[in-house]
């Protein structure tokens, strides 16, 4: 396993984004080799937390550029000027590289990433309004209760008012299935999604 770096001094944001950026961690783990590719603004309203980044995205090193980009903004309503926004919209996965397949799919983002990375980049976006929390690595992370509980219920439960927290299935093609015998998230709750994205994005909660 390998050996943490110390815990990211008390840098502002800008002063932190390129050591992120420059990092290699996990460098002897990934079969692309490391590539960091997230979006963080100090003034960010809206946190995408995502899964990883998948081999097209670590080919362009620009986040969701993908199908599963497309399907999500879609969902959320954002076009991509606003979507690539990062004064606005943080997008930040639970692992930043390319992390490789296995045979079920991609391969989990690695863990090192987290605790490293993650938590001093959230702690320096203070006007983050609501979390979109995306797939089951990210819903895990930011809605622990949630873990064991089937995804279908843990996404309509995100739907309460007052939760600064919505889940969100993967957009991934493989997820269609999912879709498909849950018609409810498309008709019922992707309108109080796009709701709760606008409401933030305008200055509410």
């Amino acid at each position: 396993m390998a050996t943490l770096p110390p815990a990211a001094p008390a840098l502002p944001l800008d002063e932190l984004l390129p050591r992120v950026r420059a990092c290699t961690l996990c460098a002897p783990f990934l079969p692309l080799g490391p590539r960091p590719v997230f979006q963080a603004g100090a003034g960010a309203r809206i946190l995408i937390a995502s899964q990883a980044p998948g081999r097209k995205v670590h080919a362009s090193g620009v986040p969701f550029d993908d199908a599963s980009g497309e399907r999500l903004r879609d969902w959320l309503q954002l076009p991509s000027e606003v979507f690539y926004d990062a004064r606005r919209v943080a997008i930040v996965p639970m692992g930043f590289c390319y992390p490789g397949k296995t045979a079920s799919g991609d391969a989990p983002p690695r863990p090192e990433c987290a605790p490293t990375w993650r938590a001093p980049l959230l702690a320096r976006m203070p006007d983050i309004a609501l979390t979109v929390a995306v797939g089951q690595y990210a819903i895990g992370w930011h809605l622990p209760g949630s873990r064991g509980r089937p995804l279908a219920e843990t996404v309509r439960t995100s739907a309460a008012a007052d939760r600064r927290v919505i889940a969100l299935p993967h957009p991934s093609p493989r997820n269609n299935g999912w879709l498909k015998h849950n018609p409810w998230f498309e008709a019922e709750w992707l309108p109080t999604v796009r709701e709760r994205v606008a409401r933030a994005l305008a200055g509410g909660g």
